[in-house]
Protein backbone atom coordinates (compact mmCIF):
# COMPACT_ATOMS: atom_id res chain seq x y z
CA UNK A 1 0.00 0.00 0.00
CA UNK A 2 1.49 3.37 -0.69
CA UNK A 3 2.27 5.96 1.66
CA UNK A 4 0.40 9.62 1.98
CA UNK A 5 4.54 10.55 0.67
CA UNK A 6 4.46 8.93 -2.62
CA UNK A 7 4.02 10.93 -5.88
CA UNK A 8 3.99 14.03 -4.10
CA UNK A 9 6.38 16.63 -6.00
CA UNK A 10 7.04 20.09 -4.39
CA UNK A 11 8.82 23.13 -6.60
CA UNK A 12 11.89 24.97 -4.75
CA UNK A 13 11.95 28.52 -6.14
CA UNK A 14 15.03 31.02 -5.48
CA UNK A 15 14.14 34.00 -5.30
CA UNK A 16 16.33 36.98 -5.31
CA UNK A 17 15.50 40.30 -7.82
CA UNK A 18 12.97 38.54 -9.85
CA UNK A 19 9.81 40.68 -8.46
CA UNK A 20 9.45 40.94 -12.46
CA UNK A 21 8.80 37.20 -13.07
CA UNK A 22 7.92 35.64 -10.36
CA UNK A 23 4.27 36.10 -10.09
CA UNK A 24 4.01 34.74 -13.99
CA UNK A 25 5.98 31.65 -12.86
CA UNK A 26 4.11 31.14 -10.01
CA UNK A 27 0.53 31.53 -12.34
CA UNK A 28 2.04 28.93 -14.43
CA UNK A 29 2.75 26.20 -12.08
CA UNK A 30 0.33 23.22 -12.98
CA UNK A 31 -1.61 21.00 -11.13
CA UNK A 32 1.08 18.43 -11.03
CA UNK A 33 2.82 20.21 -8.23
CA UNK A 34 1.37 20.14 -4.65
CA UNK A 35 3.50 22.56 -3.02
CA UNK A 36 5.85 25.16 -3.79
CA UNK A 37 8.29 26.78 -1.71
CA UNK A 38 9.28 30.49 -2.55
CA UNK A 39 12.79 31.16 -0.51
CA UNK A 40 13.17 35.07 -0.29
CA UNK A 41 17.09 34.71 -0.28
CA UNK A 42 17.24 38.27 1.57
CA UNK A 43 15.92 40.33 -2.15
CA UNK A 44 16.61 43.56 -1.86
CA UNK A 45 13.48 44.04 -3.92
CA UNK A 46 11.68 42.22 -1.26
CA UNK A 47 10.21 39.13 -3.48
CA UNK A 48 8.49 37.03 -0.51
CA UNK A 49 6.20 40.22 0.27
CA UNK A 50 5.62 40.60 -2.89
CA UNK A 51 3.88 36.42 -3.43
CA UNK A 52 2.38 36.91 0.48
CA UNK A 53 0.85 39.89 -1.07
CA UNK A 54 0.11 38.99 -4.63
CA UNK A 55 -0.54 35.36 -4.93
CA UNK A 56 -3.34 33.30 -3.64
CA UNK A 57 -1.91 30.41 -4.34
CA UNK A 58 -2.81 27.86 -0.99
CA UNK A 59 0.12 25.84 -2.19
CA UNK A 60 3.07 28.43 -2.26
CA UNK A 61 4.89 28.93 1.20
CA UNK A 62 7.61 31.67 1.87
CA UNK A 63 10.73 31.21 3.54
CA UNK A 64 12.81 33.62 4.05
CA UNK A 65 17.08 34.05 4.76
CA UNK A 66 17.86 37.21 6.96
CA UNK A 67 20.89 37.54 5.48
CA UNK A 68 21.89 36.71 1.30
CA UNK A 69 23.09 33.11 1.18
CA UNK A 70 23.33 32.41 -2.48
CA UNK A 71 20.93 30.63 -4.54
CA UNK A 72 22.79 27.02 -3.93
CA UNK A 73 22.01 27.60 -0.22
CA UNK A 74 18.61 29.25 -0.92
CA UNK A 75 17.82 26.09 -2.92
CA UNK A 76 18.96 23.43 -0.19
CA UNK A 77 16.96 25.83 2.54
CA UNK A 78 13.76 24.45 0.41
CA UNK A 79 15.48 21.15 -0.46
CA UNK A 80 15.19 20.96 3.76
CA UNK A 81 11.56 21.94 3.73
CA UNK A 82 10.27 19.86 1.29
CA UNK A 83 11.86 16.75 2.55
CA UNK A 84 10.46 17.92 6.11
CA UNK A 85 7.11 18.05 4.57
CA UNK A 86 7.69 14.37 3.20
CA UNK A 87 7.61 14.43 -0.56
CA UNK A 88 8.79 12.48 -3.21
CA UNK A 89 9.82 14.12 -6.07
CA UNK A 90 11.46 17.68 -5.60
CA UNK A 91 11.69 20.41 -8.72
CA UNK A 92 13.92 23.06 -8.22
CA UNK A 93 13.09 26.26 -11.07
CA UNK A 94 14.34 29.29 -11.45
CA UNK A 95 11.93 32.52 -10.32
CA UNK A 96 13.82 34.94 -12.89
CA UNK A 97 11.08 33.58 -16.47
CA UNK A 98 13.79 31.45 -18.28
CA UNK A 99 12.22 28.50 -17.53
CA UNK A 100 9.22 27.48 -18.58
CA UNK A 101 6.60 25.75 -15.54
CA UNK A 102 4.82 23.86 -17.66
CA UNK A 103 7.64 21.51 -18.67
CA UNK A 104 7.88 20.35 -14.93
CA UNK A 105 5.92 16.91 -16.01
CA UNK A 106 8.84 15.96 -18.01
CA UNK A 107 11.59 16.32 -15.49
CA UNK A 108 9.23 14.53 -12.72
CA UNK A 109 7.91 11.57 -15.16
CA UNK A 110 11.22 10.07 -15.46
CA UNK A 111 12.00 9.56 -11.77
CA UNK A 112 8.78 8.41 -11.09
CA UNK A 113 9.32 5.56 -13.26
CA UNK A 114 12.59 4.77 -11.93
CA UNK A 115 14.41 5.46 -15.01
CA UNK A 116 16.68 8.00 -13.25
CA UNK A 117 16.83 9.68 -9.62
CA UNK A 118 17.52 12.88 -11.09
CA UNK A 119 17.04 15.35 -13.87
CA UNK A 120 17.79 18.36 -15.60
CA UNK A 121 17.51 20.94 -17.89
CA UNK A 122 19.70 20.92 -21.43
CA UNK A 123 19.05 24.19 -23.76
CA UNK A 124 21.77 22.47 -26.50
CA UNK A 125 19.13 19.92 -27.58
CA UNK A 126 17.06 21.90 -29.95
CA UNK A 127 18.73 23.94 -32.48
CA UNK A 128 16.25 26.83 -32.23
CA UNK A 129 16.98 27.42 -28.67
CA UNK A 130 20.40 27.56 -30.04
CA UNK A 131 19.96 30.70 -32.56
CA UNK A 132 17.75 32.77 -29.37
CA UNK A 133 20.94 32.22 -27.12
CA UNK A 134 23.09 34.90 -26.43
CA UNK A 135 26.47 33.66 -28.25
CA UNK A 136 28.60 34.50 -25.27
CA UNK A 137 26.66 32.45 -23.01
CA UNK A 138 26.34 29.81 -25.56
CA UNK A 139 30.64 29.96 -25.79
CA UNK A 140 30.63 30.32 -22.06
CA UNK A 141 28.25 26.88 -21.69
CA UNK A 142 30.57 25.00 -23.86
CA UNK A 143 33.15 25.65 -22.00
CA UNK A 144 31.98 24.73 -18.48
CA UNK A 145 29.83 21.79 -20.28
CA UNK A 146 33.33 20.11 -20.94
CA UNK A 147 35.06 21.14 -17.39
CA UNK A 148 32.05 19.87 -15.57
CA UNK A 149 32.05 16.27 -17.41
CA UNK A 150 35.54 15.76 -16.32
CA UNK A 151 34.98 16.62 -12.71
CA UNK A 152 31.31 15.32 -12.71
CA UNK A 153 32.34 12.08 -14.82
CA UNK A 154 28.37 12.73 -16.31
CA UNK A 155 29.83 12.53 -20.03
CA UNK A 156 26.40 12.29 -21.45
CA UNK A 157 24.92 15.18 -20.05
CA UNK A 158 25.40 18.97 -21.19
CA UNK A 159 24.41 22.54 -19.93
CA UNK A 160 25.44 22.10 -16.34
CA UNK A 161 24.67 25.37 -14.95
CA UNK A 162 20.95 24.94 -16.00
CA UNK A 163 18.85 25.47 -12.75
CA UNK A 164 15.63 23.31 -14.18
CA UNK A 165 16.21 19.82 -12.18
CA UNK A 166 13.97 17.22 -10.01
CA UNK A 167 15.14 14.73 -7.66
CA UNK A 168 13.70 12.10 -5.82
CA UNK A 169 13.63 12.52 -2.29
CA UNK A 170 15.36 9.07 -0.91
CA UNK A 171 19.02 10.56 -2.88
CA UNK A 172 18.22 13.83 -1.81
CA UNK A 173 18.88 12.47 1.78
CA UNK A 174 22.06 10.86 0.74
CA UNK A 175 23.64 14.26 -0.36
CA UNK A 176 25.76 16.55 2.18
CA UNK A 177 23.45 19.31 1.62
CA UNK A 178 25.14 22.00 3.63
CA UNK A 179 28.51 20.85 1.68
CA UNK A 180 27.47 21.92 -1.73
CA UNK A 181 28.29 25.11 -2.92
CA UNK A 182 26.12 28.02 -1.73
CA UNK A 183 26.32 30.08 -4.94
CA UNK A 184 26.38 29.77 -9.28
CA UNK A 185 28.47 26.27 -8.56
CA UNK A 186 25.74 25.01 -6.86
CA UNK A 187 24.41 22.90 -9.87
CA UNK A 188 28.06 21.91 -10.94
CA UNK A 189 28.51 20.71 -7.84
CA UNK A 190 25.43 19.11 -7.06
CA UNK A 191 26.64 16.66 -10.12
CA UNK A 192 30.10 15.70 -8.33
CA UNK A 193 28.28 14.81 -5.34
CA UNK A 194 25.65 12.74 -7.06
CA UNK A 195 28.43 10.93 -9.11
CA UNK A 196 29.82 9.73 -5.67
CA UNK A 197 26.83 8.50 -4.69
CA UNK A 198 26.53 6.49 -7.59
CA UNK A 199 23.22 8.28 -8.87
CA UNK A 200 21.87 8.16 -12.53
CA UNK A 201 21.22 11.51 -14.27
CA UNK A 202 19.47 12.24 -17.34
CA UNK A 203 19.40 15.29 -19.52
CA UNK A 204 15.63 16.94 -20.44
CA UNK A 205 15.35 19.05 -23.58
CA UNK A 206 13.79 22.15 -23.12
CA UNK A 207 13.52 25.38 -24.07
CA UNK A 208 14.62 28.99 -22.09
CA UNK A 209 13.28 32.41 -22.52
CA UNK A 210 15.72 35.75 -22.64
CA UNK A 211 13.96 38.73 -22.31
CA UNK A 212 14.66 41.84 -19.58
CA UNK A 213 15.61 38.98 -17.16
CA UNK A 214 18.90 40.37 -14.59
CA UNK A 215 21.95 37.90 -14.87
CA UNK A 216 23.23 37.19 -11.86
CA UNK A 217 26.43 36.03 -13.10
CA UNK A 218 28.64 36.30 -16.35
CA UNK A 219 29.14 32.66 -17.66
CA UNK A 220 32.56 33.72 -19.41
CA UNK A 221 33.98 35.67 -16.14
CA UNK A 222 32.85 32.57 -13.91
CA UNK A 223 35.02 30.20 -16.13
CA UNK A 224 38.49 30.68 -14.73
CA UNK A 225 37.01 30.45 -10.86
CA UNK A 226 34.44 27.29 -12.27
CA UNK A 227 37.66 25.78 -13.89
CA UNK A 228 39.26 25.79 -10.29
CA UNK A 229 36.40 24.32 -8.63
CA UNK A 230 35.86 21.39 -11.25
CA UNK A 231 39.58 20.90 -11.07
CA UNK A 232 39.79 20.24 -7.22
CA UNK A 233 36.06 18.31 -7.81
CA UNK A 234 37.75 16.21 -10.40
CA UNK A 235 40.71 15.06 -7.93
CA UNK A 236 38.45 14.26 -5.40
CA UNK A 237 36.49 11.86 -7.27
CA UNK A 238 39.01 10.37 -9.11
CA UNK A 239 40.16 9.89 -5.29
CA UNK A 240 36.97 8.63 -3.95
CA UNK A 241 35.86 6.39 -7.23
CA UNK A 242 39.27 5.20 -8.41
CA UNK A 243 41.71 5.14 -5.01
CA UNK A 244 39.71 4.54 -1.86
CA UNK A 245 36.49 2.71 -3.09
CA UNK A 246 38.03 0.83 -5.79
CA UNK A 247 41.65 0.57 -7.64
CA UNK A 248 41.10 -0.77 -11.38
CA UNK A 249 42.91 -0.26 -14.90
CA UNK A 250 41.87 3.19 -15.20
CA UNK A 251 43.79 4.19 -11.60
CA UNK A 252 46.58 2.40 -13.17
CA UNK A 253 46.68 4.37 -16.59
CA UNK A 254 45.30 7.46 -15.12
CA UNK A 255 48.76 7.77 -12.71
CA UNK A 256 51.43 6.02 -15.12
CA UNK A 257 50.15 8.48 -17.97
CA UNK A 258 50.57 11.73 -15.35
CA UNK A 259 53.80 10.25 -14.61
CA UNK A 260 55.07 9.70 -18.25
CA UNK A 261 53.60 13.24 -19.65
CA UNK A 262 55.07 14.91 -16.78
CA UNK A 263 58.48 13.65 -17.24
CA UNK A 264 58.41 13.70 -21.19
CA UNK A 265 57.30 17.71 -20.75
CA UNK A 266 59.93 18.20 -17.74
CA UNK A 267 62.67 15.97 -20.11
CA UNK A 268 61.83 17.77 -23.32
CA UNK A 269 61.70 21.22 -21.72
CA UNK A 270 64.64 21.69 -20.01
CA UNK A 271 67.15 19.74 -23.31
CA UNK A 272 65.08 22.42 -25.38
CA UNK A 273 66.07 25.46 -23.03
CA UNK A 274 70.06 23.77 -22.93
CA UNK A 275 70.37 23.47 -26.75
CA UNK A 276 68.63 26.47 -27.59
CA UNK A 277 71.42 28.44 -25.54
CA UNK A 278 74.22 26.33 -27.20
CA UNK A 279 72.79 27.14 -30.30
CA UNK A 280 72.69 23.49 -31.60
CA UNK A 281 70.30 21.02 -32.86
CA UNK A 282 69.00 18.60 -30.23
CA UNK A 283 69.91 14.37 -31.33
CA UNK A 284 67.41 12.44 -32.34
CA UNK A 285 67.77 10.18 -29.74
CA UNK A 286 67.03 12.48 -27.16
CA UNK A 287 64.07 13.98 -28.96
CA UNK A 288 62.45 10.77 -29.18
CA UNK A 289 63.07 10.40 -25.40
CA UNK A 290 60.99 13.21 -24.68
CA UNK A 291 58.58 12.65 -27.20
CA UNK A 292 57.05 9.20 -26.36
CA UNK A 293 56.65 8.95 -22.83
CA UNK A 294 54.59 12.19 -24.30
CA UNK A 295 52.69 10.16 -26.65
CA UNK A 296 52.37 6.90 -24.13
CA UNK A 297 51.44 9.01 -21.29
CA UNK A 298 48.63 11.09 -23.77
CA UNK A 299 47.41 7.37 -24.44
CA UNK A 300 47.09 5.72 -21.67
CA UNK A 301 45.50 8.78 -20.19
CA UNK A 302 42.90 8.41 -23.18
CA UNK A 303 42.25 5.35 -22.52
CA UNK A 304 41.49 5.85 -18.52
CA UNK A 305 38.84 8.41 -19.99
CA UNK A 306 37.42 5.99 -21.83
CA UNK A 307 36.59 3.60 -18.98
CA UNK A 308 35.51 6.73 -17.38
CA UNK A 309 32.53 6.87 -19.90
CA UNK A 310 31.70 3.83 -19.60
CA UNK A 311 31.44 3.75 -16.18
CA UNK A 312 28.42 6.47 -16.13
CA UNK A 313 25.67 5.20 -13.69
CA UNK A 314 23.02 4.01 -15.49
CA UNK A 315 21.66 2.04 -12.37
CA UNK A 316 19.05 4.39 -10.67
CA UNK A 317 19.78 4.38 -7.27
CA UNK A 318 16.40 5.11 -5.33
CA UNK A 319 14.55 2.25 -5.70
CA UNK A 320 17.40 0.12 -4.26
CA UNK A 321 17.66 2.89 -0.98
CA UNK A 322 13.77 2.39 -0.64
CA UNK A 323 14.18 -1.24 -0.68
Amino acid sequence: MKTSSQHRVAAVIPCYQVTRHILGVLAGIGPEIDAVFCVDDHCPDGSGGLIEANCHDPRVRVLRHVENQGVGRATVTGYKAALAGGFEIILKIDGDGQMDPSQAPAFIAPIRAGACDYTKGNRFFHLESLRRMPRLRLIGNACLSLLTKLSSGYWTLFDPTNGYTAIHADVLRELPLDKIARRYFFESDMLFHLNVLGAVVVDIPMSAHYADEDSGVSVLAAIPDFALRNLRNFVRRFFFNYVLRDFNIATIQTVLGLILMGFGTVFGADNWVSHAAEGVAAPGGTIMLAALPLILGAQLLLAAVAYDIQSVPTRSLHPRLRR
